[in-house]
Order: C-alpha cells, then sequence, then structure tokens
C-alpha cells in the first residue's frame, strides 16, 4: 500500500446463522435500532404463508411459486434453499442497493445457506448464534407455539445436528434471553474488528 493513510473501508457483507430459536432475527434488527445509519438487514424472500403479525417486505418478502421461481430463472437470488417444505433465498438487488451506499449488510440465513455465501463471497463474515444452553434452545421453540408436536420434535433434532457445524464460522456469539444487549455489543465488537483488518476487499456478487 503506497499511502497507508488512504486505506480504503468497504461494507461488510456479515451472515447471522445458527439453530431456530436462537433470536437471529431480535439479535439483527437490535444492532439496527442501535447502529440505524451503518447497517442494512436483508429482507429474506420466502413461499412460505406469512404468521401473525409478519408484514411483507419487513419481515420477509412473501412470494407465490411462480415469483419465487421467476426469481431463480433471472439469477436474482444470491443463494435459496428448501426449508422445511418451503423455499427461502437472499434477493441480489437488496445487497447491491447497500454495499454501493456504503452500508454494512446483514442478514440471516439457515446453516446450509451461510455455506453456500461464504463459497459464493469469500470475504463474507460468518457469525454462529447460539442459545446459552440446549433447554433454552429448546424451551424457546416450544414457546414460539408455530409447529405441532411432530414439527417441533422435528426442529430440535434439526437443531441438534446444527450446533455440530459451528467450526464452519468465523465466529460464535451466545444469544442469552434477556441479555441480547451483551449478544449485540459482542457482534458490534466483531464488526469493529473486521473494519479494522489491514487487508480489506469489496464485497462482489
Amino acid at each position: 500500500m503506497d499511502n497507508p493513510y488512504a486505506r480504503p473501508r468497504y461494507p461488510l457483507l456479515i451472515v447471522l446463522s445458527g439453530p431456530s430459536g436462537v433470536g437471529k432475527d431480535t439479535i439483527a434488527r437490535h444492532l439496527i435500532d442501535l447502529e440505524p445509519n451503518q447497517f442494512h438487514f436483508v429482507v429474506t424472500a420466502t413461499t412460505r404463508p406469512p404468521r401473525a403479525n409478519e408484514q411483507h417486505g419487513v419481515d420477509y418478502f412473501f412470494y407465490t411459486m411462480d415469483e419465487f421461481a421467476h426469481l431463480i430463472e433471472t439469477n436474482e437470488l444470491l443463494e435459496y434453499a428448501i426449508v422445511y417444505d418451503d423455499y427461502k433465498g437472499i434477493p441480489k438487488q437488496q445487497i447491491r442497493d447497500a454495499v454501493a451506499s456504503g452500508k454494512d449488510v446483514i442478514m440471516r440465513v439457515d446453516i446450509q445457506g451461510a455455506k453456500t455465501i461464504r463459497r459464493l463471497v469469500p470475504n463474507a463474515i460468518t457469525i454462529f448464534l447460539m442459545a446459552e444452553s440446549e433447554e433454552a434452545m429448546i424451551n424457546r421453540l416450544r414457546e414460539r407455539k408455530t409447529e405441532t408436536s411432530e414439527g417441533l420434535n422435528l426442529r430440535i433434532a434439526m437443531a441438534r445436528q446444527e450446533l455440530k457445524r459451528i467450526e464452519e464460522f468465523d465466529y460464535c456469539v451466545i444469544n442469552a434471553q434477556s441479555r441480547q444487549e451483551e449478544s449485540a455489543a459482542a457482534l458490534l465488537a466483531i464488526i469493529s474488528a473486521e473494519h479494522n483488518r489491514v487487508k480489506q476487499a469489496p464485497v462482489i456478487l
């Protein structure tokens, strides 16, 4: 580098992942509340119907199968997968627009999606979120009351398997119940450290 005082600052692509029920959405939105001008939270596209109080374009983009197929055909999804019989994917244009504005991009995806994004965007920062214990994780899934008994058992089994893949990630953060401020502070520390790396590279889709 010819001029160390002119070191570039590139926006980051931050990938939050982890088992169901660990609070990926909650902690991402908490970060944005803390630093609204720094982050853009990517809204995921899905073919599942909205749950109570979920809004199109805020919680998810709720698409029909035909609409989702069009996004696949036009190569406008960074990644997509079938998750519990529904399609989910990350629209590319949001990321392009956010990076162009200079904002760090936060997205929450499942474990397999995080692996795909790391392959497509090697300089993405991957962070594994987990509950403070297996008991706490299971209790959160039960409290959601969005599954049948069989569906709940499937999610618990999947979550236990996903925990085994923690070493695929750059960082791990414990998101304990009622201690989101500490979790958010840990995430902000990681993001600050990444911005202070000597060697940085732009996000390219």
